[in-house]
C-alpha cells in the first residue's frame, strides 16, 4: 500500500552510502550504486543523479537518472537530450506495492525520451510502463537490449532518418 511518500534526490553522503548498502545485501550486485556513490561522493552534493523513496528513515527504491546531451542521442527523432534511467531497484518487502511505478512516472515528468537496459525477467514490468524494445543496431548497442519511452512529438531513430 502506498502512502504519501514521494520520489526525491538522493544526497551524496556517508548516510545514503549506507543505505545502499542494503540493497547490495539482496544480491544485486549488478545495480548496486555504490561504486557510482563513492565515485562522486562531495557532501551533500545536490547534482545527485539518484532518486529514491523513503519509508520513514528507511530506503525502500532507488534508482540513477542520468541527463545525456542531444549530440550524443543515437536513439530519437529529432536528436535530443534524454534520460538513462539505471538501477531501479526496490526493496524485496515492498515490492509489488507501486513504488517501481511511481519511480518512473517520476522519470517520465522530465517530458524527455527515456532509454534504460532492464534487467533480466523485467521485461513485463517496462511493457506495462509504456517502454519499447529499441530497434537493435550492433554497433550502438553491443550486445545491450535498451527499452525506449517516447514522450508525444518524438519518435525512435532508425537508420533511415539517422
Amino acid at each position: 500500500m502506498i502512502n504519501d511518500t514521494d520520489v526525491e534526490k538522493l544526497f551524496i553522503n556517508y548516510k545514503t552510502l549506507e543505505q545502499f548498502k542494503r540493497f547490495k545485501e539482496y544480491g544485486n550486485q549488478e545495480l548496486s550504486m555504490i561504486e557510482d556513490l563513492q565515485n562522486n561522493i562531495v557532501e551533500n552534493n545536490s547534482e545527485s543523479p539518484f532518486y529514491g523513496i523513503y519509508f520513514g528513515d528507511n530506503l525502500i527504491a532507488r534508482m540513477s537518472l542520468y541527463k545525456v546531451k542531444a549530440k550524443y542521442d543515437n536513439y530519437f527523432n529529432p536528436p535530443q537530450e534524454y534520460l538513462e534511467l539505471w538501477k531501479l531497484e526496490v526493496l524485496p518487502d515492498h515490492r509489488g506495492e507501486g513504488y517501481g511505478k511511481r519511480m518512473v512516472d517520476f522519470a517520465k515528468s522530465f517530458n524527455l525520451p527515456i532509454k534504460t537496459n532492464p534487467r533480466i525477467k523485467s521485461h513485463g514490468f517496462w511493457e506495462k510502463m509504456g517502454f519499447q524494445k529499441a530497434k537493435y543496431e550492433m554497433e550502438r548497442d553491443l550486445g545491450e537490449n535498451p527499452l525506449i519511452w517516447l514522450p508525444k512529438g518524438v519518435s525512435e531513430k532508425t537508420s533511415d532518418n539517422s
